[in-house]
């Protein structure tokens, strides 16, 4: 009985969570999810329309088909980190992260509520980055499995992130820090753009060292059926950086690191 009573009440903290960060992301929609969607259209008119047009074909594909699973991968990217560190850092902040640490809810259950509000807004903001894509191009999911299997990990992961970051994190500047000078390089060379075979050779080994060329490839493989990685590789990177992430944010946050300094 007790049992089933503390699993109540663990479920009712975890699904309390879920629900105030969606309904944090639907009330600020202009910030969280209007912003992205231009942003991508920007891209896709620019780089797409314009600048295709003289790229011709990249492995066999128009230009606007091959960078739009990109281009939808990397808002998942940003969405999902963005929403968490910000979310919770504003906990911090608040000073009433403190309420939802004492409660009976175990510390990994507080993590996965926060990863699976990054999650909710980067595949909300995901979908709707997607419909506007197919306004631009055409192009079909052959292989729905990788679609969804790598969409789901990549936005796990940099929810992670976001939530690790948001722990070390002192101020807000240091929140932007990352994205800016870490996470925006590293998906911009993360093939987003073009297909790495492109590259000349040392920029072509430089690029495997990079975490998100995997991710992206995985993601472009389920709507194109190409990719430019080892998708078993691609895969056991994303499920690694899973399991090791999220251990190393449940031990941070059982230490109380960046909360109880």
């Amino acid at each position: 009985m007790a049992n089933a009573s503390r699993a109540r009440a663990e479920w009712v903290g975890f699904s309390t969570i879920i629900i105030r960060e969606f309904n944090r992301i639907v009330r600020i929609w202009g910030q969280t999810i209007v912003p992205p969607v231009v942003t991508a259209t920007l891209y896709f008119v620019i780089f797409g329309s314009l600048i295709g047009r003289r790229v011709g074909q990249v492995d066999g594909y128009d230009y606007m088909q091959f960078i739009a699973p990109g281009l939808i991968m990397m808002t998942v990217i940003t969405n999902s980190y963005g929403n968490v560190v910000s979310s919770f850092f504003g906990a911090k902040f608040g000073k009433h992260l403190e309420e939802l640490l004492v409660s009976p809810m175990p510390n990994w259950l507080i993590l996965t509520g926060y990863v699976a509000g990054g999650v909710l807004r980067g595949l909300l903001v995901g979908s709707v980055v997607t419909v506007v894509a197919y306004f631009f191009t055409r192009f079909t999911v052959v292989h729905v499995f990788a679609v969804l299997s790598a969409v789901l990990l990549t936005s796990v992961v940099f929810a992670l992130g976001g939530f690790i970051n948001a722990l070390f994190a002192k101020n807000f500047d240091q929140i932007s820090w990352f994205p800016t000078f870490v996470l925006a390089p590293l998906t911009y060379l993360g093939g987003v753009f073009y297909s790495i075979k492109m590259l000349p050779p040392w920029a072509l080994a430089a690029s495997h060292a990079n975490p998100i060329l995997y991710m992206v490839s995985a993601f472009r493989y389920g709507f194109l059926g190409t990719s430019d990685v080892d998708l078993p590789l691609a895969y056991g990177i994303m499920v690694g950086a899973v399991v090791v992430m999220f251990g190393l944010a449940v031990i941070l946050l059982n230490r109380g690191t960046g909360i109880r300094e």
